[in-house]
């Protein structure tokens, strides 16, 4: 078995990040975020990104709760909702975020198959512990890795560093899975063997890393390890 473990990022790949402010959006007297809670929830996620990978240059790193804070206060501002416990509950949804569908079953087939299966992700230790408990994906994972372990966020070597250290594996060894271009762009140009959940139809990053394998969803990824 060349691939022994297979490890995945947490948000937008485990998890889907749209769906506080869509839960939210659905609530009776939400009727200002319903109207742009699609817009609030793209432009929460891109700034959420966007400071990590500032912080990560810069060097001033704080929890990805933080950032996570920052950039909902952003495109709240810029969707003109000024409304504190709109911004709690939005807050408080983020720690209970659903995983796709199909995760459960994917990671449920890794392990049967007899490969390790983790998390690598930006999020601060107990924003991941509250979506792995809410989610019900905790079984079918053998370690939950946070960038808080080493105070920088992805795609700095030093996080994937952590895969080789928690499994005793070498770059060969390992299956990552992203749904983030730059994710997966940093992790190819690490070694990893790299499978791109590309669900928005994206282009390829014009990266030195570029991904290995594309798929739609993570329906086909223990197929897909099979083979490797």
């Amino acid at each position: 078995m060349a691939v022994t473990a297979c490890i995945f990022d947490a948000y937008g790949t485990l998890f889907d990040v749209t769906a506080a402010a869509r839960t939210a959006a659905g609530e009776p007297g939400r009727g200002d975020l319903a109207a742009v809670w699609e817009r609030l929830a793209a432009d929460w996620r891109a700034k959420q990104l966007e400071y990590s990978w500032l912080r990560a240059v810069t060097g001033d790193y704080v929890p990805f709760w933080e950032v996570t804070k920052d950039g909902l206060d952003w495109a709240m501002e810029r969707a003109g909702l000024d409304d504190l416990e709109l911004r709690e509950r939005l807050l408080a949804l983020y720690w209970e975020l659903a995983a796709y569908r199909e995760a459960p079953r994917c990671l449920a087939e890794l392990k049967a198959a007899g490969r390790a299966t983790a998390i690598l992700s930006n999020g601060s230790p107990d924003m991941l512990d509250g979506a792995v408990a809410s989610s019900g994906i905790g079984e079918w994972l053998d370690a939950v890795l946070s960038v808080d372990a080493v105070g920088v966020f992805k795609p700095a070597r030093a996080v994937y560093n952590m895969v080789g250290a928690r499994f005793g594996t070498d770059p060969g060894d390992v299956l990552f899975v992203s749904s983030n271009g730059w994710d997966i762009a940093g992790a190819a140009a690490y070694g990893f063997h790299t499978v791109w959940v590309n669900r928005a139809g994206l282009p390829v990053d014009r990266l030195p890393g570029r991904p290995a394998h594309m798929v739609d969803d993570l329906s086909t990824v223990p197929s897909l390890a099979a083979t490797l």
